[in-house]
């Protein structure tokens, strides 16, 4: 069916089902579903419809987003970036006294001094301000985590993984994507369980799945972040 409200048009399926409430949902595709009562009139589902229409508005262009994909960085004034989750204002800051660009997290800012204000500086900067991070904020998810397991991992790396957010090997070396630092720290915990599970199950079978969601029960809200918000988490 295809529906105008508001200036703006939006196509959705209906299917009714034996249940007392009824539902919108909308996949990976932005294709709409409204799950209703067996009985529900078509006006009654296009009332519930419009109630969510903000809600589903939102999500369509979160989708057309992340179809386009992010959005090349100016590295300027101002311009937003992800950390722990939520969006920051870069504040740049020129210093030739300082032996070293870097960053810092204050007041609500990414604050970034460089000796010189160039794109590059900016972004590594930024980059070396979010692999201290991650370790910090990895370290200390091990620790609070660590009562759930016998063994301990060996060591613990900070790396550039094209493909993982996290590894673990059968010598219980565990690394990570430097990039979480700008996801949730709840998205951080799940990653950190899922690899020191793997120092118990070193496949994916179900003792495996079993553990992590002893220990992270909504684990699988975590992956589905992951899913739906990992393009934009980029320098």
């Amino acid at each position: 069916m295809i529906h105008n409200y508001l200036g703006q048009t939006i196509r959705f399926e209906i299917k009714y089902k034996k249940r007392t409430s009824m539902s919108i949902s909308i996949d990976h595709y932005g294709n709409v579903e409204v799950h209703a009562p067996k009985g529900m009139s078509d006006e009654r589902v296009i009332q519930a419809l419009e109630g969510k229409w903000d809600w589903i508005q939102e999500k369509l262009n979160e989708m057309k987003e992340r179809t386009l994909g992010p959005k090349l960085k100016t590295y300027e004034h101002g311009e937003s970036f992800l950390y722990l989750g939520k969006e920051y204002p870069i504040q740049i800051s020129q210093n030739m006294n300082i032996e070293q660009d870097y960053a810092v997290f204050e007041r609500e800012k990414l604050h970034i001094v460089v000796k010189q204000l160039e794109d590059e500086k900016i972004r590594q900067a930024l980059k070396r301000f979010y692999y201290q991070q991650c370790k910090m904020l990895v370290e200390r998810s091990i620790k609070s985590y660590q009562s759930n397991f016998k063994t301990k991992p060996r060591s613990i790396r900070i790396t550039d993984n094209k493909t993982n957010w996290g590894t673990c090997d059968s010598k219980l070396q565990l690394t990570f994507n430097w990039k979480l630092a700008m996801a949730p720290q709840k998205v951080i915990d799940y990653v950190v369980v899922h690899e020191m599970c793997h120092m118990v199950h070193l496949n994916h079978d179900r003792s495996f799945w079993r553990l992590v969601g002893k220990i992270i029960p909504e684990y699988e809200q975590q992956e589905n972040w992951l899913a739906l918000s990992s393009w934009k988490m980029t320098v």
